[in-house]
């Protein structure tokens, strides 16, 4: 499994804490918010910008179901079928900051590091792309990172999913990890915002939904697990730097319904 290098833990590990990452641990979709410096670097083209920003609203809107994934998933595949991985790779390191850090929830972060602080390994589970998801975990402090990973040949991505990290798969990887560290599951948590991660959160002792969907909030009414709401994203920065300015967050996170929005104009001219 991919590790995620990060600050080392304190204690060995007791147990394992299981972060789901897009609208949990950022706002939005991690595989989405790097459309605009894929397109500075040529990679996409502005329509594909536009329909990523309509996908990325969806997503907002919506809700991670099952039917918007598969959508989101098949759109990006079909988007980077052919791209060179270190160039992609290249413009995550380069852009990291500035994408997703406006995009980080607080909440998340301190969670993160109570988890941390109390001796438990800290895992996230994603199914962006293993390229995306490994950088955003080391930024918010998590110790490794589980991932969709695309095929690749001679450096290209083959458009096939060797991996994919979703629904019942996240489950698996819990036990998987869980067994391989001598974790209880009993023992372990789990955070995620979409009923797509049931089985996740019904695999562990300890679930909680976070900013759920409706489908999720209703399960986990019915069934008493806790439910957190994290609000506006802050930048991870502002712990060491002048605050930025609150338009400047507001722009970042707003980004998908303009975009949104104007792909719908956009479309309702030209289709």
């Amino acid at each position: 499994m991919p590790g995620t290098p990060s600050i080392p833990l304190p204690r060995r590990p007791t147990a394992a804490a299981f972060f789901d990452l897009d609208k949990t641990i950022i706002a939005g979709s991690s595989a989405l918010a790097f459309s605009r410096p894929f397109r500075r670097q040529g990679l996409i083209s502005r329509r594909a910008v536009l329909r990523s920003g309509y996908a990325q609203l969806l997503l907002v809107l919506s809700g991670a179901d099952a039917g918007t994934m598969e959508h989101l998933r098949r759109r990006i595949t079909e988007l980077c079928t052919g791209w060179d991985v270190a160039q992609v790779s290249a413009i995550v390191a380069e852009t990291l900051h500035e994408i997703v850090e406006p995009l980080v929830y607080a909440e998340a972060t301190e969670l993160i590091a109570e988890h941390r602080a109390a001796g438990e390994e800290v895992v996230v589970l994603s199914a962006s792309g293993q390229e995306v998801v490994e950088p955003i975990a080391a930024l918010v402090g998590a110790d490794r990172c589980l991932a969709t990973r695309m095929g690749v040949v001679n450096g290209r991505y083959t458009g096939e999913i060797e991996y994919y990290c979703y629904g019942e798969e996240k489950a698996h990887a819990a036990r998987d990890i869980a067994a391989a560290r001598g974790y209880r599951l009993a023992d372990c948590r789990a955070y995620s915002d979409s009923i797509t991660d049931l089985p996740l959160l019904e695999a562990v002792g300890h679930p909680t939904a976070v900013n759920p969907d409706k489908a999720l909030r209703r399960e986990a009414l019915e069934r008493g697990w806790p439910i957190l709401t994290f609000t506006a994203p802050v930048a991870l920065g502002v712990r060491f730097r002048p605050p930025v300015p609150a338009a400047a967050v507001i722009g970042s996170v707003g980004m998908a319904a303009l975009i949104g929005a104007g792909w719908y104009s956009y479309r309702s001219r030209r289709w």
